[in-house]
C-alpha cells in the first residue's frame, strides 16, 4: 500500500548499531513443584463434599511430597558438602532445586540465601560470568520481588544482565535476554527505581531495539517474531512521549552523565512522533504480509497508527487514518460485526497493554467507584458525573475524575464518522 512505503527502508530507520534468558531449567522445576502452590485453606470447612474430599487429600499428599522433596534436597546437599567440601561444582544445582521448593511455598528469605550461595559457588566454579549462575539469579530475583525487595531485584536484574550478554552466543536466548531486560525496566520505572526515571524508558527502547536487529539479522525484516520487540517500542514510545518532568524527581544537579542522559532524552522525545509512527506503521507491513489488507490484525494496525496520531493531536491524519480502516474493513464479509468491534464504541488513549491510563473497568457489582460522563466526537471528555456514594474513598475518587478529565479518547465511528457518546458508564474497584 503507498501510504505505508517501503517496507525496508522504515525498518532501517529503526535499527541500531549494536542484552530473558531461556528458563526452561526453572520453568521445568517450577512445573514439578507447581502443586504446592495450590495448597488451599480447606480444613476449616466443617463439611466436604466427596470431590472437595478428594482435593483435600490430593493437597496432603501434594504437601507431602514437597516435604520429601526438601529433605531429599536437604540430605543431597549434606552428602556433598561431607564428601566434596563446601565449594563442590555439584552443590549449585541441589541449591536451586531447593531454593525453588521453598519459593514454591513462600519461604522467600531462606530461598534468597539458597539462591545467594548458589550463584556465589557457580563463579567459584564456573567462571564470573557463567551461564550456570542465571537460572539462580532469577530465582533470587522472583523472591526479592515476592518480598516486595525491588531495589535488591533491581540490583541483580542488572547483574543478570551482564552475564547473560557476557554467556550468550546471538540467538533466541540472547534476544530473550534483551527482552526480558527491556520489561524490567518498564517495571523499574513504573516503581519509581532510581533517580531519573527517563534512562528508565530509554534503556527501554534501546534494548526492545536491541532485540529487533537481534531477530532482523537471524530471520529477515518481516518476520512475525518481530512484532514483539516492535508493540515494546511502542509502549516505550507512549512513555517517552508523555513523559511528565513535575510528576518526577529529576534534577540532574552538577552531575555530568546526569546531565548528558538528560540531553539524550531531550533528543528521544524530539524525535518519539516519527519513531512511534514508523514502529506502527512496520507492525502494519508485518500483519499485511500475513493477512492481507481486510485482515483483523492488518486493520487493527491501522487503527492503532490512528490513536497514536490522535493521542498527539494530528487530528486530520487520526480521522484519515480511521478512515482508511473503515474502508478496508467494509470489504470483509463480517463489516459491521467488526466496524462495531474496533471502531463502536471510545476508547480510552493510548490503547496497549502497559501504558493504559486508567484501572480496568469491572462489573458494577464489583465496583466501589460509578462515573458517567460524555464522550465528544474530538474525543473529550465531557459532563462527567459520579454515581455512587460511597464517601469512604472520595479521595481516590476525585484523583481518578481528575485522570478521567485528562484523558484523551478516541471516540465512537458510526456512519464513517466519529461521533459524540453519551451518559457512558464506567465502573471501578479502587484499592
Amino acid at each position: 500500500m503507498s501510504r505505508v512505503g517501503t517496507h525496508q527502508q522504515r525498518l532501517a530507520r529503526l535499527q541500531m548499531n549494536s542484552a530473558s534468558f531461556s528458563a526452561a531449567r526453572i520453568h521445568r522445576a517450577c512445573r514439578a513443584l507447581s502443586g504446592a502452590l495450590l495448597l488451599a485453606a480447606l480444613t476449616g470447612s466443617a463439611v466436604l463434599s466427596a470431590q472437595e474430599m478428594d482435593t483435600a487429600t490430593s493437597e496432603r499428599q501434594i504437601r507431602a511430597d514437597a516435604g520429601a522433596g526438601e529433605q531429599a534436597f536437604r540430605k543431597a546437599i549434606s552428602g556433598i558438602e561431607s564428601t566434596h567440601g563446601a565449594y563442590a561444582a555439584a552443590l549449585s544445582e541441589q541449591l536451586l532445586s531447593l531454593g525453588l521448593v521453598l519459593q514454591s511455598r513462600g519461604q522467600h528469605d531462606e530461598a534468597v540465601d539458597l539462591f545467594k550461595r548458589g550463584v556465589h559457588l557457580a563463579r567459584i566454579n564456573d567462571g564470573l560470568y557463567s551461564e550456570q549462575q542465571i537460572p539462580l539469579l532469577q530465582g533470587q530475583i522472583a523472591s526479592h520481588i515476592a518480598l516486595g525487595n525491588y531495589v535488591a531485584a533491581d540490583e541483580r536484574q542488572h547483574y543478570m544482565y551482564r552475564v547473560q550478554i557476557r554467556s550468550m552466543d546471538n540467538g533466541q536466548s540472547l534476544t530473550m535476554a534483551f527482552m526480558q531486560q527491556a520489561n524490567w525496566q518498564h517495571n523499574a520505572y513504573s516503581l519509581g527505581l532510581g533517580p531519573q526515571g527517563y534512562t528508565r524508558i530509554m534503556n527501554m527502547w534501546d534494548l526492545y531495539r536491541l532485540a529487533l536487529n537481534d531477530i532482523i539479522a537471524r530471520e529477515g525484516e518481516t518476520s512475525p517474531n518481530l512484532l514483539p520487540p516492535l508493540h515494546g517500542m511502542l509502549e516505550a514510545q507512549y512513555l517517552i512521549s508523555g513523559y511528565r518532568w513535575q510528576d518526577h524527581s529529576d534534577s540532574s544537579g552538577g552531575d555530568l552523565g546526569a546531565r548528558q542522559d538528560l540531553n539524550r532524552f531531550s533528543t528521544y522525545r524530539a524525535q518519539s512522533y516519527q519513531k512511534g509512527s514508523a514502529v506502527i506503521t512496520a507492525i502494519h507491513d508485518i500483519e499485511l504480509q500475513r493477512e492481507g489488507e481486510q485482515g483483523v490484525a492488518t486493520v487493527q494496525a491501522l487503527i492503532m497508527l490512528g490513536d497514536w496520531q490522535l493521542w498527539h493531536d494530528q487530528r486530520d491524519a487520526a480521522w484519515q487514518t480511521y478512515q482508511g480502516a473503515l474502508t478496508e474493513l467494509a470489504e470483509r464479509d463480517d463489516a459491521q460485526l467488526q466496524m462495531d468491534h474496533l471502531l463502536g464504541e471510545p476508547v480510552a488513549l493510548p490503547n496497549i497493554a502497559g501504558v493504559r491510563p486508567l484501572p480496568p473497568a469491572v462489573d458494577t457489582a464489583e465496583a466501589n467507584i460509578l462515573l458517567e460522563f460524555d464522550v465528544s466526537a474530538r474525543g473529550r471528555v465531557v459532563n462527567l458525573e459520579r454515581l455512587d456514594e460511597n464517601e469512604a474513598i472520595d479521595g481516590k475518587a476525585h484523583r481518578l475524575m481528575r485522570k478521567l478529565r485528562k484523558t484523551k479518547f478516541r471516540p465512537r465511528f458510526e456512519a464513517g464518522q466519529p461521533t459524540e457518546t453519551e451518559k457512558l458508564v464506567k465502573a471501578f474497584n479502587i484499592e
